[in-house]
């Protein structure tokens, strides 16, 4: 369960977009529909493709019973949930998962930002596509996008550090050496280098 809860993310100071929402339906427990969709991702994700490490990825996902608020739509904060799971299956896929593992480290998120277009209803199905945009000297923006079809039902921009399980923190270069990548950074869009850079302090 602790390898779950690493690899999702779950140990973050999570700064959303979103102010509000309404809350969700009583009758299932939220972190429990985290581990369920979880547990899934690390049963099927060995007949997937495989992606690059940087993406794009995406992950396909069903408005579950649970994903809703008293609205009968999917509440704000399951999103950030399904962001989780998202980020899991581009390390899963890329193999990035396990490198991590081997050399005792894993990610958090340090923040987060979503913005809202559209709302999904129960059993509606849509994709979460998981992009690296950038780096600096310690964190990674990655951007995430809820797409039904073609449609861009909300979009996500999420800062995520790496640290070590013995204690101390991972410099991008490390996490790039591990992932044997060399090329720099690509140029942030202005407000997100912005975020970042306040967000870095």
């Amino acid at each position: 369960m602790a390898k779950i809860r690493h690899l999702a993310g779950c140990e973050t100071g999570k700064d959303s977009g979103a102010s509000g929402h309404a809350p969700t339906l009583p009758h299932l427990d939220r972190s429990m529909n985290l581990f369920l969709r979880l547990l899934l991702l690390f049963i099927t994700f060995r007949f997937r493709p495989r992606c690059d490490v940087l993406g794009p990825a995406r992950k396909r996902f069903v408005v579950w019973p649970a994903d809703l608020d008293v609205l009968w739509h999917v509440n704000n904060g399951v999103y950030l949930s399904m962001l989780d799971v998202a980020r899991v299956d581009l390390m899963l896929r890329s193999g990035m998962a396990r490198r991590l593992t081997r050399a005792g480290i894993y990610p958090v998120v340090a923040a987060e930002t979503i913005r809202f277009r559209r709302s999904l209803q129960l059993f509606q199905s849509f994709e979460v596509e998981t992009s690296v945009l950038g780096w600096d000297d310690k964190a990674f923006l990655l951007q995430h996008r809820f797409l039904r079809g073609e449609e861009l039902v909300a979009e996500a921009v999420v800062r995520a550090r790496f640290l070590k399980r013995k204690g101390g923190t991972v410099t991008s270069r490390e996490l790039l050496e591990l992932i044997e990548k060399e090329q720099p950074s690509p140029n942030l869009p202005a407000w997100i280098a912005a975020w970042n850079q306040e967000n870095a302090r």
